[in-house]
C-alpha cells in the first residue's frame, strides 16, 4: 500500500497529538510531536538558566543549540514514543503549564526553527508520517498529500488543557490556563519565522463539538480517500 505524508496543524490544545496519535497507530505510521521537540528547547532553556518570566538570553540559547539533541523512543506501555533530551527521559517534564509560558518565544527563533524543521523533514523522507504542529503543511511538508488545520474556541481548548493538567496533579487555575493559550495564540500566528497560518490546501475542521471518537473518523475517511 502506497504510504503518504500527513500534516496537522492548528491552535494549541485542539487535540492534534491526540488525533495524531490515533491515525499513526492505526496506519502503522511514524508519529512525531513537533510541539514536543520546541518543548524539549524550551526545557533545556529553563534548565540552563537562559529563559525567566524577566529575561530571555536568546544568543546563549543560539550557542548551545549544537549541543541539543532530542529523540523519540517507543514506549509500548503507553502506545507513543516519548521524547529524550539528550538521552533523558523528559516527556513529563515538558507536559507543564510553565514550559506552555515560555515555548512559544523559543520557538520564535529562527534557529531553533530551523534546527528542528531539519530534523523534521528527515524523519520524514520515507513518507508513512503523521507529524502535528504549526508550521508542518506550510515549511516543514509543503508536499504532503494530506493537510488538517485544526481549531476550537479559546475556551474549549483551555478547558480541555486545565482538566488534563489537574489529572496529573498539576494546582492551576482556570483562567491562568486561559490565559496562556489566547497569549500562545497571538504569539504562534504573529511572528515573523513560519507563522501559523492554514495551508491553502488543508482542510479545516473545528473540534468544538467533536467527540474523540467522530474527530478520529473524520480524519480518517479523508486519509482514506487519499490513499
Amino acid at each position: 500500500m502506497n504510504k503518504i505524508t500527513i500534516a496537522i496543524d492548528g491552535f494549541s490544545s485542539t487535540g492534534k497529538s491526540t488525533v495524531a496519535k490515533q491515525l499513526a497507530n492505526h496506519l502503522g505510521y511514524i508519529y512525531v510531536d513537533s510541539g514536543a521537540m520546541y518543548r524539549a528547547v524550551t526545557w533545556y532553556a529553563m534548565q540552563h538558566h537562559f529563559i525567566s518570566n524577566t529575561y530571555f538570553h536568546v544568543q546563549d540559547l543560539i550557542a548551545h543549540l549544537d549541543q541539543i539533541d532530542i529523540t523519540f523512543t517507543f514506549n509500548p506501555n503507553l502506545g507513543y514514543a516519548e521524547v529524550y533530551l539528550n538521552g533523558k527521559n523528559v516527556e513529563k517534564q515538558i507536559r507543564t503549564l510553565e514550559v506552555s509560558g515560555f515555548v512559544s518565544q523559543v520557538a520564535e527563533i529562527s534557529e531553533v526553527r530551523e534546527l528542528l524543521v531539519k530534523q523534521q523533514q528527515k524523519m520524514g523522507e520515507s513518507k508513512g508520517i503523521v507529524m502535528d504542529g504549526r508550521d508542518i503543511g506550510t515549511v516543514v511538508f509543503p508536499n504532503a498529500e494530506l493537510k488538517i488545520f485544526m481549531t476550537a474556541s479559546p475556551e474549549t481548548r483551555a478547558n480541555r488543557r486545565y482538566q488534563e493538567l489537574l489529572s496529573k496533579g498539576e494546582q492551576v487555575s482556570y483562567n491562568k490556563v486561559l490565559h496562556n493559550v489566547q497569549e500562545r495564540d497571538y504569539i504562534d500566528s504573529n511572528r515573523k519565522d513560519s507563522p501559523l497560518v492554514k495551508a491553502k490546501d488543508a482542510i479545516e475542521i473545528d473540534n468544538s463539538n467533536l467527540s474523540l471518537e467522530e474527530q478520529f473518523n473524520k480524519i480518517l475517511q479523508l486519509v482514506k480517500t487519499k490513499l
